[in-house]
């Protein structure tokens, strides 16, 4: 019988990649809250080929195994051959074998360069993190957001209140000062994108734990996942804020940005409102107004 060939080698050469190296060079040349931002977009968007490149290699070795054991099978089945069965079968097996080993090292060198690549990027999320609300901070510290209060009566007891577009470093700013979490994208309160041309935008981006299936939720879901949430808030179109009560407790309100302003709702249930009552209105132009009394805030209070 004809020796069967030799085990293939395994393919172990790396996919060409730049690692999260060329995000952190970035985010280290430049200090603008923006460019912190589009770092860590690269980053995300080069941790995602990463990781598809790593579950092709692992396919690929799981398809070459798969090809060879039939190979094998098809082997041991040949019927033609003038070579006494056990011989052929003998040979077959001790192919397999050598290959089955190779195939288990090219696995394990994957699953290794899988391990460590993982780690490289984990290590620079948390540096792009710490570096964006480092940033953000310092900002804050030398720059308040400065609002605009808009008051539109309707009717003598009720009112809508628009606040006046801010531009995105502000809108990052002041979503930390609210809430003290940094929104998860640089341009999040500006965008009025929608998978379903049926449904209005959805309030929250699929990431940071958010699933696709859940970027909708009510009132008291955004709440939670306000709550939930530590640095970072996957926020779209909005900017959410607590109001205190003067019996104890609190609103939930939200700033919709509505093209050239941003429309104050308050949550009532599960939905959200935009005309408010006279006392819910004062409310929150004074929250405002102590922000801007404790040196956080800059505001301008116009009726119309």
């Amino acid at each position: 019988m004809e020796a069967p060939p030799p085990a293939p080698k395994a393919d172990l050469a790396p996919r060409n990649t730049d690692g999260p190296e060329s995000a952190l060079g970035q985010l280290r040349t430049l200090e603008t809250l923006e460019s912190t931002y589009d770092a860590w977009a690269e980053l995300k968007r080069d941790h995602a080929a990463s990781l598809i490149q790593f579950r092709e290699e692992q396919a690929r070795l799981a398809q070459q195994g798969s090809f060879l054991l039939g190979a094998v099978r098809a082997a041991g089945m040949d019927t033609g051959s003038n070579t006494p069965g056990l011989q052929p079968q003998g040979a077959a097996s001790d192919f397999l074998r050598d290959a089955e080993a190779k195939l288990a090292r090219a696995r394990d060198a994957v699953t290794q360069r899988e391990a460590e690549s993982e780690a490289r990027y984990q290590a620079a999320f948390t540096e792009v993190r710490t570096t964006l609300l480092d940033r953000v901070r310092r900002y804050l510290a030398s720059s308040q957001p400065h609002l605009t209060l808009l008051l539109r009566r309707v009717g003598a007891e009720r009112s809508i209140l628009h606040v006046a577009r801010v531009g995105p470093d502000e809108a990052v700013l002041l979503c930390y000062l609210l809430t003290q979490r940094v929104p998860s994208r640089y341009g999040f309160l500006f965008d009025d994108s929608t998978e379903d041309l049926a449904l209005a935008p959805a309030p929250l981006y699929p990431e940071e734990s958010i699933p696709a299936d859940a970027v909708r939720p009510d009132a008291q879901g955004l709440l939670r996942v306000i709550d939930a949430s530590v640095d970072v808030l996957p926020l779209k179109g909005f900017v959410p804020l607590r109001v205190p009560r003067p019996g104890g407790g609190e609103d939930f309100f939200r700033l919709l940005q509505r093209g050239a302003v941003m429309e104050v709702e308050i949550a009532d249930g599960p939905d959200f409102r935009s005309i408010l009552t006279r006392e819910e209105a004062e409310r929150f132009a004074g929250h405002l107004l102590r922000l801007k009394l404790e040196g956080r805030l800059g505001l301008d209070i116009e009726t119309g």
